[in-house]
């Protein structure tokens, strides 16, 4: 990644305050731009970042008048990534009811609409959408279901503003497994087990970091010609046997 890619741009991450939002948010701060984490967690609680210009900002992606007040406040912008989620349901799907499924929906592809919608109209000339989603979307595990679905729904959201935005560009990440947050509900040990096997048979004999994923998104945001596309963040895990 070049330093300065991104210099005179501003960046918004809604979902930036931790794990991969925050990997692509110190990334793109490192290239140069004036990065806006957004995210529901408080600026107190937010882990540092001492590289660049990175400012914070509280929205509830759920909530459209959040959302509306969040972008309003900013005002102009170049590029916007999303990938705030909430938690799975987890269990069986048969333990699940439409209540925890409406709210998966809400957190991760009806948040991710209202970003968009709401970022569009204020995006300068060459400036770009993009969405998080998962290798979920096409090697759904058990106990998935309305992630997968999700998920799938996000990329298909993304295929489709492509067209009705351009020539403002969308796009999506798709990571395989990374070293985040999201798998501190494992047991050290569970974890620990979990990520040397990925590291003995995925192709590249690691696993994703944070900082892959920022990798991912400064390309996304800096290359002209890339639209609708979903880019594979995985070490090649989709051609190996799933773990």
């Amino acid at each position: 990644m070049t330093a300065g890619q991104l210099a005179g741009k501003r960046v918004v991450v809604v979902g930036g305050t931790s794990g991969m939002g925050l990997g692509a948010a110190r990334a793109a701060a490192s290239a140069g731009a004036e990065v806006i984490a957004a995210g529901r967690r408080p600026a107190a609680e937010r882990p540092a970042v001492e590289v660049g210009v990175l400012r914070h900002a509280v929205v509830d992606a759920t909530d459209e008048s959040s959302v509306v007040a969040l972008f309003d406040e900013i005002g102009e912008l170049d590029h916007l990534l999303v990938t705030a989620a909430p938690s799975g349901p987890g269990g069986d799907f048969l333990d699940h009811d439409v209540a925890a499924a409406r709210r998966y929906i809400d957190g991760k592809f009806m948040a991710s609409w209202a970003c968009a919608r709401y970022a569009a109209p204020r995006m300068r000339a060459g400036g770009s959408i993009a969405f998080l989603t998962g290798a979920a979307s096409v090697r759904p595990r058990p106990g998935l279901a309305i992630v997968s679905a999700a998920f799938a729904a996000v990329e298909a959201l993304a295929r489709a503003l492509a067209i009705d935005l351009g020539p403002l560009r969308v796009n999506v990440i798709r990571p395989g497994l990374v070293d985040s947050d999201m798998w501190r509900f494992l047991p050290d040990d569970a974890r620990e087990q979990l990520f040397d096997k990925a590291r003995q048979s995925f192709p590249v004999r690691r696993v994703g970091s944070i900082d892959d994923i920022g990798h991912a998104a400064v390309f996304l945001m800096t290359n002209p010609y890339v639209t609708g596309a979903v880019l594979e963040v995985t070490g090649g895990e989709q051609l190996v046997d799933g773990i």
